[in-house]
């Protein structure tokens, strides 16, 4: 990671937001791997040669096998308004997925789903009778397109819970392609899954003006299956307001 070009997608002088790649992680762990929160830091350390220790916020985070918008703070006031964004549910969160055995689904139509999940060693599942510490979790989801393998939806967030879209999707037998933990058959280099934090929208930490933030399709999925940007904006853009 340290070394390598950082893709912004946006910066100010009170957020930057970066293109994470699958396979890195967001915040250092046990493993002491370098961490797009430390190569972020970095940046900014050089970008704007600021001696000894520089303010980086995380405010939210992408499972490592993820790819798509990460959105960092520069300042402590901008970290703790963007923190209470995402925590109310204030944001837009949607990402592209490729699943398997989706062939039946209707494209060009949003659709709202509902789980109740439960947290296990390493992965959430839905819950069932004997389940405890449940918890609910919603999202809507739109197949945009579709071939004799793979169907390429849009989901969209309305809840935040761990490995949410993972687990909602593989409880409706469609796993998302590479994620094996969830069911899939295919395997992908790195241990990446082809689900993508593809936009996400939500108002300036200062300014309080909408910020509306894209990370294209990368080409895991799209090398299977793509859909055009113009296609996926007006999907995106048809969504009823949560």
């Amino acid at each position: 990671m340290p070394g390598t070009e950082l893709n912004i997608i946006y910066e100010d002088n009170h957020i930057v937001a970066v293109e994470k790649q699958a396979g890195t992680l967001i915040q250092q762990d046990s493993s002491g791997e370098p961490s797009l929160l430390d190569h972020v830091r970095g940046y900014i350390q050089k970008r704007y040669n600021k001696p000894g220790n520089v303010f980086c916020g995380l405010v939210h985070r992408l499972d490592r096998q993820v790819s798509g918008v990460v959105v960092f703070a520069k300042t402590s006031k901008a970290a703790q308004r963007l923190h209470d964004e995402f925590t109310g549910r204030a944001v837009t969160k949607i990402y592209t997925a490729l699943v398997e055995n989706g062939g039946t689904l209707e494209r060009g139509r949003w659709i709202e789903r509902e789980d109740l999940l439960v947290r296990k060693r390493g992965y959430s599942e839905r819950a069932d009778d004997t389940s405890r510490n449940v918890r609910s979790a919603s999202m809507r989801y739109m197949a945009v397109a579709s071939n004799d393998r793979y169907v390429l939806l849009l989901v969209q967030l309305l809840t935040g819970r761990k490995h949410q879209i993972r687990a909602q999707l593989a409880a409706m037998g469609m796993p998302v392609v590479g994620d094996a933990t969830y069911g899939s058959a295919e395997k992908l280099p790195g241990g990446a899954i082809c689900l993508h934090a593809h936009y996400l929208e939500f108002a300036h930490p200062t300014k309080r003006e909408p910020v509306r933030l894209v990370s294209p399709v990368p080409d895991r999925i799209s090398s299977r299956l793509s859909a055009d940007e113009d296609t996926l904006r007006r999907a995106i853009d048809s969504r009823d307001p949560a």
